[in-house]
């Protein structure tokens, strides 16, 4: 059969759950407050854009280095033979895009 509790255990029992349910309230409160909400968002937010950032700059480096890697050997010494033919296109679509904007500025 159970013990038969005292007045003052139902005392203790009945302040102390009123302690509990004022602490519950209490962090409700903090957690509907408006700042807190803000703040919440603003860190989801800035997390978020960490991401993105962070993908970013991987897929952006990513892309660098297989670029890099086309116009210069495991040795660091640049690889003429993918080097020149680019620089020469270049060159001419440079020169041909002059001769276009100076032929429309004459006529």
């Amino acid at each position: 059969m159970p013990e038969a509790r005292t007045p003052a255990d139902i005392e203790a029992d009945i302040v102390r759950r009123r302690q509990d349910l004022a602490a519950a309230l209490d962090e409700i409160a903090v957690r509907v407050h408006p700042k807190t909400i803000v703040g919440d968002a603003k860190a989801k937010a800035a997390a978020a854009l960490d991401r993105s950032a962070g993908r970013a700059y991987v897929v952006a480096n990513r892309a660098v280095s297989d670029v890099r890697a086309q116009f210069v050997g495991e040795d660091g010494a640049p690889r003429l033979e993918r080097v020149v033919p680019v620089a020469l296109v270049t060159v001419a679509v440079v020169g041909g895009l002059f001769a276009l904007s100076s032929r429309r500025r004459r006529g």
